[in-house]
């Protein structure tokens, strides 16, 4: 049976631990003498100065290796001579693959109980994005549009974001960090390249600065591993924080020979996707491989409860998705691109029902799947708050949808009470304004925009700049986009103006 290295959508991917070879070179030192030569270079590192480390770990084959290099090194050394924190950081997204989240949970715990039992400074930590830049607050939130290539809005706020800030936040504390990844030039010829110009500016041996991260280091001791070389040194060695070796090949097995989500510290670094396990949801690459091979591995059973999530992610990845989305901006402004209007975030009813279509399967999976993830959840109720605090204040949709939402797709009522009685007053005034509008659902909008900006005034001591505000809601309101694209074309042709750059938002 032969190894594959990319993977075609109907392909099951085995890699049995037959298919490796039994003499790797590791440079022609052979497997044993790498791994001296690297915990003797490591532990030179550690003690050669009192930079703390912080280390990128995902729970992938490179990060799992590379951890364990570091904490055998430091194992090796006396226990006087542990004397600078290594911290470990792993950066949950919210939206995983969740087999690897499950799977990088059990690890992080287990490593966190190791590292105290064997007196190491090892100081274990999980990130996650803020509230406010999760997946599901963007999208279903605030309504932006699901990534593509040119508005990869993702990677910033869920990968970048939460490392660097941690990042920063130990430079500020100490005056500078090393960043120990288990990036590999065999990686990707990109990768390859990144990794000799960061080489080509060496302030000291090994390390190489950061250039989106001042004060800090990086050190990568696997950087000219192979592939096969990685799985060799992971099968022969023993995880030492207990944390089964074999189980992730088993997980690779099951999906694709390469498929490591590296921590993100800027955006050189390739993102998730093309048969890597990453996002759950991302529609950066043409299809979810990973899931996909999963599901239709020979032990369906075990993965076929995640077809939901690849449904509802194939439905997030449209080619044209125009008429789930406002013909304007977020701030209501027009944009013309090739004669036509550049739609913005997704519309009230489209957001409704992207949050309709995600409890729903997170409430099959809770019914129907294994034991083990009769739990699982694919949105947190911080985000459901913050989602309905967005809806309700900022995008003054009074409605107030999200519990009913909530109690009709999960079949039990939502955790929180209501906004406040004003709201309850606003809804019941709401439904009759809807009515009156009937089938103009454009006068509906500019109304109920017009009633919010009132009520946010309500009680003000000084109402300055209500005005300005009532004036923005009906200067953007049209009866429709044939409207309001003549308009924005009229207004370009007024002012002689070249087609602007088309944006998203």
């Amino acid at each position: 049976m032969t190894r594959r290295d990319t993977l075609p959508d109907d392909t099951r991917v085995y890699l049995p631990l037959v298919d490796l070879p039994k003499a790797v070179p590791f440079g022609g030192r052979g497997l044993r003498a790498f791994v001296d030569d690297v915990l003797a270079e490591i532990r030179e590192l550690y003690l050669a100065d009192s930079v703390p480390w912080v280390l990128g770990y995902s729970g992938g084959k490179d990060s799992t290796l590379t951890t364990m290099l570091v904490w055998l090194a430091l194992e090796s050394l006396p226990p006087d001579q542990r004397t600078k924190p290594v911290h470990v950081i792993s950066t949950d997204t919210l939206v995983e693959n969740p087999v690897i989240a499950a799977w990088v949970a059990r690890s992080l715990d287990s490593m966190r109980t190791a590292a105290e039992a064997a007196s190491l400074p090892v100081e274990v930590h999980r990130l996650t994005p803020a509230v406010e830049d999760t997946f599901w607050v963007c999208l279903i939130g605030r309504g932006y549009a699901a990534p593509r290539p040119k508005f990869r809005w993702c990677t910033e706020r869920m990968k970048i974001r939460p490392s660097n800030t941690f990042i920063r936040s130990v430079v500020d504390q100490h005056g500078e960090v090393i960043l120990v990844l288990g990036t590999r030039k065999a990686e990707s010829q990109a990768r390859a390249r990144s990794m000799a110009r960061h080489e080509a500016g060496r302030v000291r041996d090994r390390l190489s600065p950061n250039a989106s991260l001042p004060n800090s280091l990086v050190y990568s001791p696997i950087e000219d591993l192979k592939t096969d070389e990685v799985w060799e040194a992971l099968m022969q060695y023993p995880n030492p924080w207990g944390h089964s070796n074999k189980e992730l090949l088993a997980i690779y097995r099951g999906a694709s020979a390469d498929s490591e989500c590296p921590l993100v510290v800027d955006t050189s670094t390739q993102s998730c996707g093309d048969s890597r396990f990453g996002c759950w949801t991302c529609t950066m690459v043409e299809s979810d491989k990973s899931m996909k091979a999963m599901i239709l591995n020979d032990d369906a059973d075990a993965y076929d409860w995640m077809r939901p999530l690849l449904d509802l992610r194939d439905r997030l990845d449209i080619e044209d998705d125009r008429h789930l989305r406002d013909f304007r901006k977020m701030d209501g402004r027009l944009l013309i691109h090739r004669e036509r209007l550049v739609h913005g975030p997704y519309t009230q009813e489209a957001r409704e029902d992207w949050l309709r279509q995600l409890l729903t399967a997170q409430t099959w999976i809770r019914q129907n799947g294994p034991d083990h993830v009769r739990d699982i959840s694919l949105i947190t109720l911080d985000e459901l708050r913050e989602i309905r605090r967005i809806w309700v204040f900022t995008k003054h949709e009074v409605e107030d949808s999200l519990p009913g939402i909530y109690q009709e797709t999960t079949g039990e009522p939502y955790p929180d009470g209501p906004f406040s009685p004003t709201i309850d007053l606003d809804r019941t005034m709401i439904e009759v304004l809807r009515a009156v509008c009937g089938d103009d659902h454009q006068e509906f909008l500019t109304v109920r925009a017009l009633l919010a900006v009132e009520r946010s005034y309500r009680t003000a001591r000084r109402r300055a700049g209500m005005l300005d505000a009532l004036e923005k809601v009906l200067t953007h309101h049209f009866t429709d986009e044939d409207e309001a694209q003549e308009f924005a074309l009229r207004q370009r042709t007024m002012r002689g103006q070249d087609p602007p750059q088309a944006s998203l938002f």
